[in-house]
Formats: structure tokens, sequence, C-alpha cells
């Protein structure tokens, strides 16, 4: 099967699980979900030697935009994570922070100085900011009725 079809099975299949329960779901919302535990892939022993390691685990669109680029086959295999590697296993520090382990995750990102660049929309929400919905091309703007400011003597807050 390819990627494409595995990820269609477990949408039909995930979605048997809930009907058979008596739960309407969307496949766009397990699609979101299934695109998350499908997303990396390892690169195999034959393949992308001098561009990526063998064993090394990076993202599917990462390995075909390389092999697109130098014209030559990537090999590899899919791996399917679970809901919680793959939460965690995210480039933005701040959304694996919102989902668990949250003092290690924040501790590591700070002693790497990692930047987050809040392209996603988890970290988006959880700092109160806007977001461009892929979809429809309108900015999401989360509401909050106050900001909060602080200041080396007092926390400011101000009413919106």
């Amino acid at each position: 099967l390819t990627i494409a079809q595995s990820r269609i099975s477990l949408v039909n299949k995930i979605q048997k699980v809930y009907r058979s329960q008596g739960v309407q779901i969307h496949n766009r919302h397990i699609d979101i979900i299934i695109c998350q535990v499908t997303s990396k892939v390892r690169v195999s022993e034959d393949g992308m030697s001098n561009v990526f390691s063998p064993g090394e685990l990076i993202g599917i669109l990462q390995a075909e935009r390389a092999g697109r680029a130098l014209d030559e086959s990537i090999y590899y295999r899919a791996i399917l994570f679970g809901i919680t590697r793959a939460s965690l296993n995210t480039q933005s520090f701040i959304s694996e922070a919102s989902f668990q382990e949250t003092a290690r995750v924040l501790a590591k990102a700070a002693l790497r100085g990692r930047i987050d660049w809040l392209k996603g929309l988890k970290e988006n929400v959880v700092l109160g900011g806007l977001y461009l919905l892929p979809d429809s091309k309108k900015l999401c703007i989360i509401p909050h009725k106050t900001r909060t400011f602080i200041s080396k003597k007092k926390i400011y807050s101000r009413q919106k």
C-alpha cells in the first residue's frame, strides 16, 4: 500500500468504529490526525546517504522535496506514530509543551535556543494570535478579552 492508500484505509476503519457507536465525525477531522501520525518516514540504508543519514526520521514532504531537487530516488519506510509521539514530534515547541511534559519540553527548548515561528494553529491558539486558515485563506482571529503585559514591577491588564 502507498502512504495515501494507508491513510484512506485508516480513516475508513476509524470511521467504522465511531459509526458503530452512533457517533458522526466528518472525515476531515480524522484526516488531520491521520496526517500527523503518518507524516514521518525513516530513511533506509540504500538511499540518499549523502543527504540524510540512514535511519534518520524526516518528514515525508521533506523527503519528496529533496528527491525532486536532486533528481534521485529516496528510499524510505513510512512510520506510524501514536498520537502522543506525533504531537511531541513537531517543529513547534509551544505545541509540544501544550500537550504533555510541559516543563521538560520548555526547558529543553530554552537550553537549545529554539525559536518557534508560530506557523501552526495550535501554537497560535495557545498564544492568542492570528492564524491564516489554509482552506479558506481567511484570517482566523482568536478573541481575547484581556491582554496582560508583564513589567519588572507590576502586571498590567488592559480590557479590550
